[in-house]
């Protein structure tokens, strides 16, 4: 499957992260170290250019095998960056994936996760024919549930140490979306 491509809401766009996105993506993970050190497994108190650089260089393979498609969020007025998507652990046998995704401290509570998981779910149904997609957020991540609610996915339940960050094991939130529930737009 190709990846150049760019969906968009009109207030933001979403495209697959590319080699040429390290240094905003690194400014945006450093900027929002406090949260994201919290949720997410990747992260660490030194994440730098490098480790970016590193992750990036394995997008593009992930996406042509069909593993992973990892998206970066825009603004689409200024071409700013505002955070990350991916559909990923992706199980093709029941045709379920996992949705995730994180917007940079300067830029939450703008609406831009909303709009993007919105983007990034159309995109799971019509382009990758998916007929599940799961929010995965830790009890505590309230900021994550608020998203999966605002987008109409149903809360489906706690699952016990479901979430495992920095050998700390969480319970976490399960909601899923499907196309006939999904509020995508376009």
């Amino acid at each position: 499957m190709e990846n150049k491509i760019k969906l968009t809401d009109g207030n933001i766009f979403i495209r697959p992260c590319q080699p040429e996105d390290a240094a905003v993506i690194c400014e945006g993970v450093q900027e929002t170290m406090g949260e994201m050190l919290k949720w997410a497994p990747w992260c660490h108190p030194e994440y730098s250019i490098s480790d970016c650089k590193s992750w990036l260089d394995s997008r593009q393979e992930m996406w042509t095998e069909g593993v992973e498609y990892d998206f970066a969020i825009f603004s689409a007025k200024e071409n700013t960056f505002f955070g990350g998507c991916a559909i990923d652990q992706i199980n093709r046998k029941h045709n379920f994936a996992n949705l995730g995704y994180w917007t940079r401290a300067s830029q939450v509570g703008n609406g831009i996760a909303t709009s993007a998981v919105k983007l990034i779910s159309q995109f799971g149904f019509e382009t990758l024919g998916f007929t599940r997609l799961e929010i995965v957020a830790a009890v505590r991540n309230k900021a994550s549930q608020r998203i999966a609610e605002k987008v109409g996915a149903v809360r489906e339940g706690i699952h016990r140490n479901r979430h495992v960050v920095r050998d700390k094991i969480y319970d976490s939130v399960m909601f899923s979306l499907i196309p006939k529930n999904c509020q995508a737009p376009i």
